[in-house]
């Protein structure tokens, strides 16, 4: 068998392997997952909303919490505050994400979007913002193959 001329147009080998490029599967989490992380993403972000609304910027309930009040609500109150002050929610957000993105897993998206819920209500938002960021790129990369 004579290989292709260039007046045929095309110059190939006679016994060239012709290979179609192998797509591999997107991380998509299954429908249970996805219930799974939308009942995680509400609940984080209403339990930070919660928080921030009826302890933080409530006058009456953020001064009683800071002259020694000792319930749960000033508990999660301070704690909150000192999460926040050390930028505790985006780190862990985008630390969680960032695995993530590197290997795809329920377990670091659940903490990641938690994590991030928390930091984007409670003013982390720059560390939160990008964890999100690379929340939704983890959904466009491959999804780890089956060992």
């Amino acid at each position: 068998m004579q290989p292709y001329t260039e007046a045929q147009g095309v110059v190939t080998e006679p016994f060239a392997i012709q290979s179609k490029p192998v797509r591999r599967r997107l991380f998509l989490p299954t429908a249970r997952q996805t219930n799974w992380l939308l009942i995680v993403g509400f609940l984080s972000v209403g339990e930070a909303l919660y928080l921030r609304y009826m302890a933080i910027e409530n006058a009456t309930v953020s001064l009683s919490c800071q002259a020694g009040l000792n319930t749960w609500l000033c508990w999660s109150f301070r704690l909150a505050i000192v999460l926040y002050n050390r930028e505790v929610f985006g780190g862990i957000a985008l630390a969680a994400a960032a695995l993530n993105l590197l290997r795809p897993s329920l377990a670091l998206m659940s903490i990641a979007l938690a994590a991030a819920g928390f930091g984007l209500v409670l003013h982390n938002a720059d560390l939160a913002s990008v964890a999100a960021a690379l929340l939704v790129l983890s959904l466009a990369r491959p999804a780890p193959a089956p060992e």
